[in-house]
């Protein structure tokens, strides 16, 4: 264990300084507020750092314990719930989700395949109908409304990110299929949270300290317009445009800003791809174990070959007709892409949330990462803080692998990098 900056607390295993000098240089360099970040190897934490003001505002100090909203990071814990019931064989992949959701299989959807669901592909990426924290507290309620949605696009054509919808779709999937029709977040509760010890909340619970949650900074349409050259090209007038899909899309529920979903109104709900509230090194805790073959959760060989597996991209090509830029999706997890080059290779999987924050999985590597900051940056993927962050790893591990070889090859002296 190396010492620490005086900005940034918990451990740092020997080798992983650098990840360390770059939480610190957030601070100085990058203007950060408040922020974790925390690592898995080879199944053992190697980073849990943090650093910061959890409220800005209160002067009041980023801990151990902070919870934080780390909004699309979700999906990632929303696919890995899924993965545990993929194992179980509660469902199959290729069927129709009508198969086990009769229902869903109106309005032109009877032929959508649960792959194709949870590869942004169904065209069900936005909801016509206005949605407010009452429908979305009822699952009945929610389950006829998303029964009812026809596809933006023929089902396995094109791509468009399900941001709020995927999660709500898996839910109810998982209500048909689930022997005590647990919804996912009471799933994850039951099945990941509790064995692998990870505090992460799909609706937080009453007993919850709300001085815990951080306070999140909010993006803003002015903002948005002066970092428009750092989104994807067209993203940000088709977000401005009436009834464009990304508008659509991103502006149901009606929320000030995505900060608003960490609001007690709307973090008391169940909005899977969206509103997570947990702890850092919870989502790496999670991704810690996928990244060594998830043992701890049941996971089959079958399922981890499909996480690892490369996306089957839709036949008219990768590009997100939402995000406007080349993605690539599967089981619910971005993968890399184009626009997002992450991990030891295609292998890789795991989500991006707005603000900056990340979590993901390398199963080359066995590396269980995540990273997320209160203070919202505009960057869709590639936030400087998380790449950073996620550079200064990757360039440990190579310069262990080094010394490891150095001194295999007989060498007396292996070369390390000074303590922080």
């Amino acid at each position: 264990m190396s010492a620490l900056s005086i900005r940034v607390h918990g451990h740092v295993e020997p080798g992983y300084e650098p990840v360390a000098e770059e939480f610190e240089r957030n601070f100085s360099e990058r203007g950060e507020v408040g922020a974790a970040c925390a690592i898995y190897h080879h199944g053992k934490p190697v980073v849990d750092i943090w650093g910061g003001l959890r409220h800005a505002a209160a002067n009041a100090p980023w801990e151990e314990d902070t919870l934080l909203c780390v909004f699309s990071v979700s999906k990632g814990m929303a696919a890995a719930t899924m993965a545990v019931a993929h194992s179980r064989g509660l469902f199959d992949l290729d069927q129709p989700v009508a198969r086990y959701w009769p229902e869903f299989g109106q309005n032109g959807k009877a032929e959508i395949t649960v792959r194709q669901l949870f590869s942004h592909q169904a065209g069900l990426c936005c909801v016509d109908e206005p949605l407010n924290p009452r429908k979305i507290s009822d699952p009945d309620l929610m389950a006829a409304i998303l029964a009812r949605q026809r596809p933006a696009w023929k089902p396995g054509t094109r791509c468009g990110y399900h941001a709020f919808t995927l999660g709500w779709y898996q839910s109810e999937l998982l209500r048909r299929i689930d022997s005590q029709h647990r919804t996912l977040g009471r799933y994850f509760a039951d099945e990941l949270a509790k064995p692998l010890g990870a505090e992460f909340y799909f609706a937080v619970p009453a007993g919850v300290d709300e001085k815990r949650i951080a306070l999140l900074t909010s993006l803003s349409k002015p903002g948005l317009l002066f970092h428009m050259r750092e989104l994807p090209k067209g993203f940000v007038p088709a977000l401005f445009t009436p009834f464009s899909l990304t508008r659509r899309t991103l502006m149901n529920p009606k929320l000030r800003g995505p900060a608003d979903l960490c609001d007690p109104q709307w973090r008391k709900l169940e909005i899977p791809s969206a509103n997570g509230v947990g702890q850092v090194r919870a989502v790496a805790r999670v991704y810690g174990s996928l990244s060594t073959g998830g043992t701890e959760l049941g996971i089959t060989a079958k399922t981890l070959a499909e996480l690892k597996a490369s996306p089957r991209l839709p036949s008219k090509g990768d590009r997100d007709l939402v995000l406007k830029m080349p993605m690539g999706y599967a089981f619910g997890f971005s993968k890399p892409s184009l626009a997002f080059p992450y991990g030891s290779s295609d292998r890789t999987f795991g989500a991006l949330g707005a603000g900056g924050a990340a979590g993901f999985a390398d199963p080359d590597a066995k590396i269980g990462f995540a990273y997320a900051s209160n203070k919202m940056g505009y960057q869709i993927c590639n936030d400087p803080r998380e790449r950073a962050l996620r550079d200064a790893l990757y360039a440990s591990l190579a310069m262990m692998e080094r010394a490891r070889d150095f001194a295999a090859s007989g060498g007396r002296n292996v070369p390390s990098r000074p303590s922080i």
